[in-house]
């Protein structure tokens, strides 16, 4: 039986070890890598093909939720599971809506965990009813903004509108609690969403379609 591959990323050394000592100790499972931050990631997706990536969200250089929409872009097939604390219900939207197939709690006891993998490797998902009805809710709350003609998510308006303000990147993510590796991902994302080449440009059809006034 072919073993269930599984990259881990983590930017706590000791939460990564720890993962790898107890998935390794499951027979279908095979851990092929491991990252300290989505950039890491993306090149271990890229090196080692896997078929699971376990994704921490707070990550320095690029965090979880930008590589995993780098990962989804590029190798749509490789399945992606958050790990995340009970406060990053925003984050974990964010990385379903880039196409994650679910999350776990770090918490999680190592059978579960496991377990979940397994779910998502048949071609389940993992997503709490509790989360379910925050994802709707919050689909409902940006529908227009969801519906904005080029497809940008409510953490790239977020960021655009910060840029439309002429704040700089490092000023950006440290208003939104990211790295400026991140801020600077998103920027190149919302520039090609736009189809625009620079900050003016982009806050001009921000400005021009709408997408300020929400």
């Amino acid at each position: 039986m072919a073993k269930i591959k599984v990259l881990l990323a983590d930017d706590q050394e000791l939460i990564l070890e720890s993962l790898h000592i107890v998935l390794s100790m499951e027979e279908d499972l095979e851990i092929v890598g491991l990252a300290k931050n989505g950039e890491e990631a993306i090149k271990g997706c890229e090196q080692y093909h896997p078929d699971i990536v376990l994704m921490d969200i707070n990550m320095p250089v690029m965090d979880g939720v930008a590589a995993t929409a780098m990962i989804k872009e590029r190798i749509p097939a490789i399945k992606v599971i958050m790990l995340t604390s009970y406060r990053e219900v925003e984050y974990v939207l964010a990385a379903l809506s880039h196409g994650a197939e679910g999350y776990l709690l770090k918490a999680i006891h190592p059978r579960d965990l496991a377990a979940g993998i397994r779910v998502v490797h048949a071609g389940g998902t993992l997503i709490t009813q509790e989360m379910a009805s925050k994802m709707i809710k919050s689909m409902n709350n940006n529908s227009s903004t969801k519906s904005n003609e080029y497809g940008l998510s409510t953490r790239e308006i977020e960021v655009l509108h910060k840029l439309a303000l002429g704040l700089r990147n490092q000023d950006i993510a440290e208003a939104l609690f990211l790295s400026e590796g991140t801020i600077k991902n998103y920027i190149s994302t919302i520039y090609s969403k736009l189809n625009v080449s620079g900050r003016r440009e982009a806050a001009r059809k921000a400005r021009d379609s709408g997408i300020m006034d929400h």
